[in-house]
């Protein structure tokens, strides 16, 4: 029936149309192969992309900031990376762990609270790291927010995963 009435409408419209079902509510998208345990929904890019790129970030900072001395172009990139990496990843991987249904929070709110919960969260950390025995240096700094950013990035994936589990309640195969 869905060949039938592409082929009346065209390809274009048929495309628009199958939007608005699905935006009214009508269509329901369902993944063929859902995970079935955290470690399948871990490894599964569609439903993990921002743990991964999370992930790919903080390992890419460290990275960056660790071989900048050596190789000067570098230097350029350790600057924006490192701007995410204060202004941007903790706030975020923040508000994964505290919203973990997408419908939550717009992606213009999520981005705001982002930036704002970093500009709080970066500063608290800098505060506990200056009564430490390694004082505010730039290795302890970089671990504190590593460990911190990863830490909260492991929560998200958990709680959202246990959303997804409520929500869909995948079926073994069998």
């Amino acid at each position: 029936m869905l060949k039938i009435k592409a082929r009346k409408l065209g390809r274009r419209r048929a495309l628009l149309e199958l939007y608005r079902e699905y935006y009214d509510g009508k269509l329901r998208l369902v993944d063929p192969k859902p995970p079935i345990n955290i470690l399948d929904y871990t490894l599964s890019p569609a439903y993990t992309l921002w743990m991964w790129t999370i992930i790919l970030l903080v390992f890419s900072t460290l990275t960056t900031i660790w071989l900048s001395d050596t190789i000067w172009p570098l230097k350029y990139i350790r600057y924006v990376l490192g701007t995410i990496y204060t202004l941007f990843l903790p706030g975020y991987a923040t508000i994964e762990a505290l919203y973990p249904r997408e419908e939550d929070l717009k992606p213009l709110e999520k981005l705001a609270l982002s930036i704002g919960l970093s500009l709080a969260i970066v500063p608290l950390l800098g505060l506990i790291l200056n009564y430490t025995p390694w004082g505010i240096r730039l290795e302890p700094v970089l671990a504190t927010l590593a460990l911190y950013i990863t830490a909260t990035t492991i929560i998200a994936l958990y709680r959202k995963y246990n959303t997804y589990i409520t929500k869909e309640k995948p079926k073994p195969k069998t």
